[in-house]
Order: structure tokens, then C-alpha cells, then sequence
């Protein structure tokens, strides 16, 4: 069964335009990842619980923000690993340099038995739109088209 996430994607407007909230996963397998690597602010949903309220807890466990309230439905997009994510977006200005995320546990180096403690986001930054749509997981470049579209109606 494929696993499904739902999630944030924060923009504000600058002097310079738009731009956008991106998250870059924590560990070492992301760790000298860059282009294609960086995330919309998101989390796996369990069979419970509604995707709207996923991503909302999602954002808040990855960064230690609020999200804001008034939220933009962006629909889904499937990524190439199979994954659905669904999104909404939300104007909001955060100081990145505060952002804490959760931690999680991994074997590492793989099959060595032993753990480490990893934050499952290592940092967010604002990027413009050129950078946003080079950095992020090609799939999720769609909400960031999708949201453009909505802000200039």
C-alpha cells in the first residue's frame, strides 16, 4: 500500500516577490543532498486522522511554528517513490534561524545495529521561486506552480 503525507507549504511576499517555506530532511543520507532534496513541511498521515490536521501537526513537529490558520488547498501530487502528498499553503513569516524540529532514530551507518538520533528536518530557509522550484522534490513543484496560479487570480 502506498503511504500518504500531507503538508504546508509557507510563502510571504518580499520587495523581491514571493517566496517560499522549504524544509531539508535531517541525516546523513540527506546530508550532502541539495537540488530536488528540499520538501514542503510535511508528515505521513495515519488512517485516523484528517490530512488537513496531518499537516498542520506535521509543521508544527518539524519547525516548532504555529501554522497559520487561513490555509490555500492545493490538491495531491504522487512522487516517484509512489508516495501521495497533499498540501496547502499559508502566508507566514518565521524567523528560520528558531525553527526546532523532532527527532527520530536510525541504524547508522545501515546494518551496523547501532543508533543515532537524527531531527527529522535539519533546517528551513525561504527561497524565490527559481531557487524554490530547483531545490524542491521535482513532484512538489506542482504546488508551488499551483499556488502562482491562485495568487494572480
Amino acid at each position: 500500500m502506498n503511504k500518504t503525507s500531507a503538508g504546508i507549504l509557507i510563502y510571504r511576499e518580499t520587495d523581491a516577490g514571493i517566496e517560499f517555506l522549504l524544509a531539508h530532511p535531517g541525516g546523513p543520507f540527506w546530508k550532502s543532498k541539495d537540488e530536488g532534496a528540499w520538501s514542503i513541511l510535511k508528515g505521513e498521515n495515519s488512517a485516523d486522522e484528517e490530512l488537513l490536521k496531518t499537516a498542520q501537526r506535521e509543521f508544527n513537529e518539524e519547525t516548532g511554528f504555529v501554522p497559520p490558520e487561513n490555509l490555500i488547498e492545493l490538491g495531491s501530487v504522487i512522487q516517484k517513490n509512489g508516495k501521495t502528498v497533499y498540501a496547502w499553503a499559508g502566508e507566514g513569516e518565521y524567523d528560520v534561524s528558531k525553527s526546532k524540529s523532532n527527532t527520530f532514530e536510525m541504524e547508522w551507518p545501515p546494518k551496523s545495529g547501532k543508533k543515532i538520533s537524527v531531527p527529522e528536518i535539519e533546517r528551513v530557509e525561504y527561497f524565490d521561486i527559481h531557487a524554490a522550484k530547483i531545490k524542491i522534490n521535482p513532484a512538489q513543484a506542482a504546488f508551488i506552480d499551483r499556488l502562482m496560479d491562485k495568487l494572480t487570480l
